[in-house]
């Protein structure tokens, strides 16, 4: 099968998920085209990034007058269907915040993506997320290019659900693709019930040959590793309150940066936590790693969630999580067999975590480490998932 992902912004740190779904589907034989409409401003830290950057197409890279050309032959060819695609644009941009001038632009980008797809011999397209990207894969279709879909991640796509349009993208899709049971069940609130059966579930995956040969837990001072965008919804400075209330040794390192990273050190100061949390930045796989088996579990502290990739990372190594009840975490952490799960926002209940895991014995948490990796290894095979992705493709 020849498939396009159509992506936003790609390749980039955070999205390593992407990559790694793309890789599983060409590994099982398909053929993958990477269409993005940008480049990230983000430095890429990981090799792999890189590479993936050097297969991709950037379409707004093209520039104005090859997808204007685009758009006018693809007008001549069938002027009933650019017209239809255009009301659809229009339409879009009416209820989104984006507007109608950039649902336009939108439509030139689907222009030129349906014409790359029916020159290529693509047979279907998948987007991830239910932003600009589904659109443009949905606008595509309308004018003439393959059926699509797209995978729907949140938590953001379900903070703006009616400006998205999601019940009409949902409605043109082949099928949508929630990451969770939860996610499916937002997806449907937004879908018409006769649209329920093509909103299926596909977990975001790892590949079981890199946990094959498990680094083991130390027994010593508890350590934790928090990995995750600087960004309100994950609730750093939630964690931060925490560390001050614990009455145990317990050192966190946070992985990561963003916009709220001045908010992020200036509490740790005013709370004389510097000797006790570490500010990482943004690091590549093989440092990510290094800080997960060098943990003694991961937590997360977030307000909202989808399903963190992170967590079935950190469970895939062998160690438990410390989590918020969100989302889809409660479907991959299970209380006090493979993790401990508290109220989001509640520092105390963190902070009451955090001390229950320093005070489990170490052989409890290497049994809980098992479990976590057995689970993540049942529920996340990349390959697995990249499989089913494919059936219903076909």
């Amino acid at each position: 099968m020849k498939i396009a992902y159509v992506l936003n912004t790609y390749p980039q740190p955070s999205q390593s998920f992407i990559r790694r779904e793309i890789c599983a589907l060409e590994s099982q034989g398909h053929e993958v085209i990477r269409l993005a409409m940008r480049r990230t401003t983000e430095p890429l830290m990981d090799k792999q990034d890189i590479a993936e950057a050097a297969k991709t197409e950037f379409v707004l890279a093209e520039g104005f007058g090859v997808l204007a050309a685009a758009v006018a032959r693809i007008t001549r060819k069938d002027l009933a269907q650019a017209w239809e695609a255009l009301k659809e644009a229009l339409s879009l941009g009416a209820v989104s915040e984006m507007g109608r001038a950039r649902h336009l632009v939108y439509l030139a980008e689907a222009a030129y993506v349906a014409e790359r797809c029916t020159a290529e011999g693509v047979t279907h397209v998948h987007a991830h997320f239910g932003t600009n990207a589904a659109a443009v894969a949905m606008l595509a279709h309308l004018l003439g290019g393959p059926k699509y879909s797209f995978t729907v991640h949140g938590p953001e796509e379900f903070d703006s659900p009616r400006a998205l349009s999601l019940g009409r993208k949902i409605q043109h899709a082949d099928f949508t693709v929630g990451i969770s049971n939860f996610g499916r069940s937002q997806l449907c609130r937004w879908a018409a019930p006769a649209d329920w059966d093509r909103i299926k579930v596909v977990h975001c995956g790892v590949e079981p040959e890199r946990f094959t040969k498990l680094v083991p837990m130390s027994d010593g001072p508890r350590r934790l590793v928090a990995i995750g965008r600087f960004v309100e919804q994950k609730g750093q400075l939630a964690l931060i309150q925490a560390m001050a209330k614990i009455t145990e040794d317990i050192h966190v390192t946070l992985v990561g940066d963003g916009v709220m990273r001045p908010e992020i050190e200036a509490m740790i100061a005013e709370l004389g936590l510097a000797d006790r949390i570490t500010l990482a930045g943004w690091v590549d796989e093989v440092r990510v790693k290094h800080e997960l088996t060098s943990a003694h579990a991961l937590i997360m502290p977030s307000f909202a969630e989808g399903l963190p990739m992170v967590v079935m990372e950190a469970m895939a190594e062998g160690r438990p999580i410390i989590a918020t009840y969100v989302a889809g975490t409660p479907e991959l952490v299970l209380q006090k067999e493979n993790g401990w799960l508290v109220p989001a926002g509640d520092s105390d209940a963190l902070a009451a975590a955090m001390d229950n895991m320093a005070r489990t014995p170490f052989a409890t948490l290497k049994k809980m480490g098992a479990a976590a990796h057995a689970r993540a290894m049942e529920r996340h095979n990349v390959y697995n998932e990249a499989e089913k992705l494919a059936n219903f493709m076909r």
